[in-house]
């Protein structure tokens, strides 16, 4: 009992973190979640304090959302919400665990792969306000709707859209901001029609919520004192560890 308080608390303060400053460390608040609850309802109380964090984004970033890609992109996020939806009802709780274990591993790849290829080329010059190709746009929305159903773990898949589309860093952050509300909001009536906000889900989100709020202070205060190359290579092994346990324990 005593860890699954911990690990919740670690939880909530690193959702407030990474809502804040260092995106990246949410894999890690998902896995310590779906460790300190049922898996299924992890997901649900998850997705509760994310909206938290969500909102405080929006506050700080929302005059910097790029709304053409979001519009862009939205439509085809809603397919993937409904398989993701699916999916939780037709699997149990190890299957749902070594899932998310496997969509956050996929994730570190993801983030090694872009972040050794942004080191590797050469500054692009922006694009102007077009999305990207259609066919892109379509996948990486499916992707990221399913992903964030099934593990709450779209980052990866949202950090790898948005840098294709090449925009600049407060364009990233708003129009991510943004989406991550939209979606997270969209996915609420989906997670209370498969009965996932359980009592004890409703008590956790209850005291996670100002865990929270004071991980979004410390993110803010972190973000202008920590150096970014070694936060990335801490949120990665961090993420290797969290991912590996979902999938042997």
């Amino acid at each position: 009992m005593e860890w699954t308080l911990v690990a919740a608390a670690a939880a909530a303060l690193i959702i407030g973190i990474a809502k804040t400053s260092f995106g990246g460390l949410g894999s890690i608040a998902v896995a310590l979640m779906a460790l300190s609850l049922p898996t299924k309802e992890s997901t649900a109380a998850t997705l509760l304090l994310l909206i938290t964090g969500d909102i405080i984004g929006v506050l700080r970033y929302r005059r910097s959302a790029d709304w053409k890609l979001l519009r862009a992109l939205l439509p085809s996020v809603v397919p993937g919400l409904l398989v993701g939806a699916l999916f939780i009802q037709m699997v149990d709780d190890l299957v749902l665990r070594r899932s998310i274990g496997a969509i956050l591993l996929v994730s570190v790849v993801l983030q090694l792969v872009m972040s050794t290829l942004a080191r590797r080329r050469e500054p692009m010059p922006e694009l102007d306000d077009a999305p990207p190709h259609r066919g892109l746009t379509v996948g990486a929305g499916v992707a990221a709707g399913f992903t964030t159903m099934a593990a709450n773990a779209a980052g990866p898949v949202m950090a790898v859209y948005l840098q294709l589309a090449k925009v600049e860093k407060m364009r990233f952050l708003g129009t991510s901001a943004w989406f991550y509300f939209i979606v997270n909001v969209a996915k609420t009536p989906l997670s209370a029609s498969l009965g996932l906000f359980t009592p004890e889900v409703m008590v956790t989100v209850a005291w996670g919520i100002p865990v929270v709020l004071l991980g979004t202070v410390i993110g803010v205060a972190l973000v202008h004192r920590v150096k970014q190359r070694a936060f990335d290579v801490i949120t990665l092994l961090t993420s290797i560890i969290a991912a590996g346990a979902l999938l042997v324990v």
